[in-house]
């Protein structure tokens, strides 16, 4: 059964192995391990960042997203981004995304004050493009785009476009 969670400060170390593997797996890219593990560290020393949720399957953590919160005037209220978001190979077409989504979709739909959920994904990233779209998520009009500066995560930054 997947037990679905705010993360704890514990949950920090399995959050940047999957954030490491989820940068591998998806964009070829090697992140520095002591950044993401000061990223991820940041979230939990200042919950304003955004909060982390974990699911859980037989005791052991096999899936992380991070919430960000961003105000929507058109809305008058939040629109929750979900971001980072890994689910362990093992753990993949079980059911995970599933139940992390629908727990967050729960709590959006309690709150007077949060009207959705948002993600952004890898353009060539079919297989998390179709999970979304079985959750009833939309391809929207927008594109992103994006200027980073050059560090660690993104060699290169500067030189060519980033689509990811």
């Amino acid at each position: 059964m997947t037990h679905i969670r705010r993360a704890r400060p514990e949950d920090a170390p399995a959050i940047v192995e999957f954030q490491i593997r989820m940068a591998r797996e998806t964009e070829a890219v090697e992140l520095d391990p002591a950044t993401v593990a000061g990223g991820v560290r940041a979230v939990f020393d200042d919950s304003d960042r955004g909060e982390y949720w974990v699911a859980e399957s037989d005791g052991e953590l096999v899936a992380s997203t991070l919430v960000l919160t961003e105000w929507s005037d058109w809305r008058n209220g939040y629109v929750w981004w979900l971001h980072s978001l890994y689910v362990v190979p093992a753990a993949r077409r079980r059911g995970i995304f599933r139940s992390m989504f629908l727990h967050l979709k729960e709590q959006v739909l309690r709150s007077p004050h949060t009207k959705g959920l948002r993600l952004y994904v890898e353009k060539e990233n079919r297989v998390a493009q179709a999970a979304y779209e079985a959750m009833g998520m939309s391809r929207e009009r927008y594109h992103l785009y994006e200027w980073l500066k050059p560090g660690p995560a993104d060699p290169g930054a500067e030189d060519e476009p980033s689509g990811g």
